[in-house]
């Protein structure tokens, strides 16, 4: 291979675009409506990975099953993109298709906890709500909380409002 196939990307219409059967990956809800979130501010940042089949005239997708389900699933998507998704092709047989399948899956890592309790902390101190960090985020109040309480920052909890679960009992000392 001489160039990257990102030099390449190409604008296919979805209904060329057809899952592998192969990719065991899957998004938890959360992370899906995020993934739709971060194309609707954002578009797409990054073409599929697909094999043109050219017996079939289709792209058989390597990576990025998730970021075509959100074309299909979300019609302002689609109506923006008019249809069509950017597409890197790699031509490689299936084997190697597999390998490159599950390489992308695992190269995407995860966030380190300390460095994103750092970015919640940084954002309540731009003024962020609790409730737009978990809109722009994509983590619900109790991921947040965690997040906050791991600074150990107390001003993080200055706006809070606690709930009094419980009130202490009168002690009786009896003798």
């Amino acid at each position: 291979m001489n160039k990257s196939p990102v030099y390449n990307v190409v604008s296919v219409p979805i209904e060329k675009i057809e899952p592998n059967t192969y990719n065991p990956n899957s998004v938890a809800p959360p992370e899906f409506q995020l993934l739709y979130d971060s194309i609707k501010e954002d578009g797409y940042t990054m073409p599929i990975v697909c094999y043109y089949k050219s017996d079939t005239d289709t792209y058989i997708i390597v990576d990025g099953f998730h970021r075509y389900r959100i074309m299909l699933d979300y019609p302002d998507i689609y109506a923006r993109e008019n249809g069509q998704l950017p597409v890197a092709v790699i031509d490689k047989p299936l084997d190697q298709r597999m390998a490159s399948t599950i390489r992308h899956n695992r190269a995407r890592g995860s966030h380190n906890v300390d460095l994103m309790s750092n970015i919640v902390k940084e954002l309540h101190e731009l003024g962020r709500s609790d409730a737009w960090i978990s809109k722009h985020l994509g983590m619900d109040k109790d991921e947040i909380l965690r997040l906050k309480q791991i600074t150990g920052l107390t001003s993080l909890f200055k706006d809070a409002q606690f709930s009094s679960s419980w009130l202490p009992a009168e002690e009786e000392e009896s003798f």
